[in-house]
């Protein structure tokens, strides 16, 4: 597909008008972008955070990003999610139960006072690396990860329009992609993957979650939250984040790209022999 094209276009994304410099000539043609909006979420008439992001998939947004951040301890404390647009951008008011406001009204109450945090609603290290449920054990052969990373890339149809999003898969253990959400923004993208799980009552145990970023902590912790044993990124993981997969029992592979992969946690769960608290295989080269 090229721009200019008749295409109906996914949501969030948007067509222009852009001058392009190839082969030493100016060409006026029809270009696709990403959109990137302020979504504000709102729980029950109290405002939480405000995050940019894709415009699409909003429901699934809600409810993910309420289960990885700990607010919501379940799907049953979501009781609906209303879709308000205004002129600075989209609010999402979550109408959910006592005990997710109470949590709520709990972390506001210890965030009185500060001037700002690194992290959204948190103000200690004990909030941030919040205790986590013990991953699933599944075994997976390396040709499902490198199945799972190709599925992907072929799946992204906003990715592949502007360049400019990344993407969660939830596969099966034999790599095929079931479920896949985009975002502008790789934690965005995997709370909606999380939240469409949910909603679609997906037996996460049975696969494993493929991302089109590097593996942070934040991308663990919300792996082991959504209840899925195993991780695959395309890109590298940081320390935290490996200590915590060992932690919390996810085993994560990185730098998954065309038949290569490197195992950063439970080796043998890969079939490979190797130290399960280590790294095994070799990185490839970056170009860094």
């Amino acid at each position: 597909m090229r721009p200019g094209d008749a295409v109906l276009l996914p949501a969030g994304v948007c067509d222009v008008r852009v001058t392009a410099w190839r082969g030493a000539q100016a060409r006026e043609q029809a270009d696709w972008l990403a959109d990137e909006v302020p979504v504000a979420l709102v729980f029950n008439g109290i405002s939480h955070a405000v995050m940019l992001a894709s415009p699409a998939d909003l429901d699934d947004f809600a409810l993910g990003f309420g289960i990885t951040e700990g607010l919501l301890a379940d799907a049953g404390e979501l009781y609906g999610v209303e879709t308000c647009e205004t002129p600075a951008g989209i609010e999402l008011h979550l109408t959910v139960a006592a005990a997710c406001e109470w949590r709520l009204r709990q972390r506001r109450r210890n965030l009185a006072g500060r001037t700002g945090c690194g992290l959204c609603g948190t103000d200690s290290l004990g909030q941030v690396r919040r205790e986590l449920p013990r991953a699933p054990a599944r075994r997976l052969a390396p040709q499902a990860l490198a199945r799972a990373q190709r599925e992907l890339r072929l799946s992204q149809g906003v990715q592949q329009l502007t360049g400019a999003t990344h993407a969660a898969a939830w596969c099966a253990l034999d790599g095929a992609v079931a479920l896949v959400r985009e975002d502008i923004g790789r934690h965005n993208a995997l709370d909606k993957l999380v939240g469409a799980l949910i909603r679609a009552g997906t037996a996460v145990a049975d696969g494993f979650i493929c991302i089109t970023s590097r593996a942070s902590f934040e991308m663990v912790q919300k792996t082991a939250l959504a209840g899925v044993g195993a991780l695959a990124a395309v890109s590298a993981p940081t320390a935290l984040a490996v200590e915590t997969a060992r932690q919390c029992g996810v085993a994560l592979a990185g730098f998954v790209r065309g038949d290569d992969l490197v195992v950063y946690t439970y080796p043998e769960r890969f079939g490979f022999q190797g130290d399960a608290t280590g790294a095994f295989g070799t990185r490839p080269d970056d170009g860094h």
